[in-house]
């Protein structure tokens, strides 16, 4: 299957302008015969910690994003906000053409260095779905530096999805942390980084899909751009059965140790 990243610029805290720049990676992915895109962290607003004003409580965004899937006969990935007790929960759902969300994942490690953990409540479990007979597993941005949470979702998925607001000052981390989960976990890894700048914050983007071996398949940097990767979970299984090292792992005495 085709994976689509739509590495864009998104408009500050202004989810109308932003839905047009979406559609034009729409437009973009159906011309490429894409299968599945992906959009960066909190689609539609930047990374805010303004909860009160771009969270929701009736899903809009949700509802949204299904449209247009449907509408392109595409399915989307995307990251949103919703309230709960005033507080948010920073998202990253999919949707396809006939169902609408067929999952939706809350972030686990809120960014504290950012104060994310004082506005957005902490996730508490790791999502699956499949699509074209391929297990994905997903992720937001911060997440990328816990591989415990990866470890544990490459038990199932072959494919890992990550969207993300990650800074170009720390764009070394971004780009090593991505390699890294691709080569420990023996899968895909799908990153989506927007591009742009928000709320003081310059973003270079370098979204990229790597492969099970941690090669780079495509990347992009400093531009709006849909980059596409094709993706075959046989990739995964032989990758896994040439070098076996997953099955050397001691989970019983890391739980002892930690």
């Amino acid at each position: 299957m085709k994976i689509g990243l739509a590495q864009m610029d998104i408009a500050w805290e202004n989810k109308e302008e932003t839905k047009k720049r979406c559609i034009k990676f729409f437009e973009k992915a159906l011309k490429e015969k894409v299968d599945l895109l992906i959009f960066p962290e909190m689609t539609l607003t930047g990374f805010s910690m303004n909860v009160n004003k771009i969270g929701q409580k009736n899903l809009e965004t949700v509802k949204w994003f299904s449209e247009k899937s449907k509408e392109y006969n595409i399915c989307a990935g995307f990251g949103f906000v919703d309230i709960k007790n005033n507080m948010g929960k920073n998202n990253f759902s999919v949707c396809t053409p006939d169902i609408g969300e067929i999952s939706r994942y809350t972030k686990i490690h809120p960014f504290s260095y950012g104060e994310e953990d004082k506005y957005y409540i902490k996730g508490e479990e790791i999502k699956y779905f499949n699509i074209n007979d391929i297990n994905f597993s997903t992720f937001i941005c911060y997440d990328l530096r816990f591989p415990e949470i990866f470890t544990a979702a490459s038990k199932k998925a072959e494919v890992i999805l990550v969207i993300a607001n990650w800074p170009e000052s720390r764009r070394e981390h971004w780009i090593t942390l991505l390699k890294a989960r691709a080569i420990e976990n023996q899968c895909y890894i799908a990153a989506v980084n927007r591009v742009g700048e928000g709320d003081g914050l310059y973003y270079s983007g370098d979204s990229m899909v790597i492969d099970p071996y941690g090669k780079v398949i495509c990347t992009c940097k400093d531009e709006e751009k849909l980059l596409t990767a094709d993706i075959d979970k046989e990739e995964v299984r032989k990758c896994r059965e040439k070098f076996r090292f997953k099955q050397d792992r001691r989970e019983e005495l890391y739980k002892r140790l930690f």
